[in-house]
């Protein structure tokens, strides 16, 4: 299935390229050049689409086909607007008002998506159960999908770990792919470092998503090297595994899905103590049914960066490959909670969504009464 999106993708890449060249020469001073240098009009209309495609080399090779056919859909967008107004005003076209309002409209796009990739926000969601008494309660800080090396690096990292530390918060959870292909040696023992500098009750656990382990195995450092530094700094990975939290609490984490031999929801909380509220931190939301049925209270997933470039997330969740893009969802006795993560992969834009931690309070539902 992905490889036909790629596929997909790179065709709209092509298609892009000389959609946005006749676009171009549809300006006026391009339109009187070809009337007498036809072969030099085209030529300077592949210049603008070649500054386009130049993102490739100054940010990497996956942004250039997004950047691409942004700019060829929203152009697209205001060219069948400008037809339908010709149409209605009975008028041919005489300015390439449609190209000029395409270009600001497609940088302020990616001028935005560019802001919230890079800003991270703050959100907050509270939980409430009947397994805890009056007065109690917990507060987590949930990251997910930082990707280091791509919108964060070391020093940003440790300069979002002090907003997390004025949370004060009980304790922190980390849902998958803290680190990536691209991430170097020196950002990952930074962010660990700086994850080591967190004040928390309970400590500060962790899984991996589909990329910790890496795909490609050529950055600077190993796996073991990873899993050193998160020890050293009080980090605790669970692989399958759960810890009790105080006295009311249990985090379970799951291997992710890319992990054949992970086991099930139910194998995973079958040993566990019942009356404790269970957080269950799965890095993709793809489980929902089973993790309801299996008695979990809480389950935080990340993954699908809220969307990351719209409609990305939407083709996610019609192929199945997630239950959800974003936000909260309850189903029996469960709720579930998706993060856009605070950063992403590869792509350093973020359309129709943001970056985000999420600060989590669990508390009585007799509070209320």
């Amino acid at each position: 299935m992905w490889i036909i999106i790629l596929a997909a993708v790179s065709v709209l890449a092509v298609i892009s390229i000389f959609y946005l060249m006749t676009r171009f020469h549809r300006f006026r001073c391009l339109e009187r050049l070809g009337e007498k240098h036809k072969l030099l009009s085209w030529v300077l209309s592949a210049v603008p689409v070649a500054c386009i495609l130049s993102t490739g080399y100054f940010i990497n090779l996956y942004t250039m086909p997004v950047v691409i056919i942004y700019f060829m859909l929203i152009w697209m967008l205001c060219d069948f607007i400008a037809w339908i107004i010709r149409k209605c005003r009975k008028k041919e076209r005489t300015r390439n008002y449609a190209g000029g309002t395409a270009l600001l409209l497609t940088f302020a796009v990616l001028g935005a998506g560019w802001y919230f990739a890079h800003h991270v926000y703050r959100t907050a969601y509270t939980f409430r159960t009947d397994k805890l008494e009056p007065g109690q309660s917990l507060r987590a800080v949930l990251i997910a999908d930082t990707h280091l090396s791509i919108t964060l690096d070391g020093a940003k990292f440790a300069a979002l770990c002090e907003r997390i530390r004025q949370e004060k918060p009980d304790l922190v959870l980390i849902c998958g792919d803290f680190v990536d292909d691209e991430t170097k040696k020196t950002d990952m023992l930074a962010a660990c470092k700086a994850l080591g500098n967190l004040q928390t009750a309970y400590g500060i656990y962790s899984v991996y998503g589909n990329h910790d382990a890496g795909y490609f195995r050529y950055r600077d450092f190993t796996e073991e090297e990873l899993q050193a530094a998160l020890a050293e700094n009080g980090v605790t990975l669970l692989r399958d595994e759960s810890a009790e939290i105080g006295d009311s609490f249990t985090v379970t984490g799951r291997l992710d899905r890319s992990y054949s031999e992970r086991k099930t929801a139910q194998e995973l909380t079958e040993p566990l103590d019942k009356t404790r509220y269970c957080i269950m931190l799965d890095h993709q939301p793809n489980d929902y049914d089973a993790e309801a049925a299996a008695g979990a209270d809480l389950v935080l997933s990340g993954h699908t960066h809220g969307g990351h470039v719209f409609p990305a997330g939407l083709i996610g969740l019609l192929i199945g490959a997630n239950e959800r893009i974003y936000g909260t969802e309850r189903r029996g006795n469960t709720d579930f909670l998706v993060t856009s993560g605070a950063s992403g992969w590869a792509i350093p834009f973020k359309t129709g969504c943001i970056s985000e931690y999420c600060v989590i309070d669990a508390v009585s539902l007799r509070d209320d009464l």
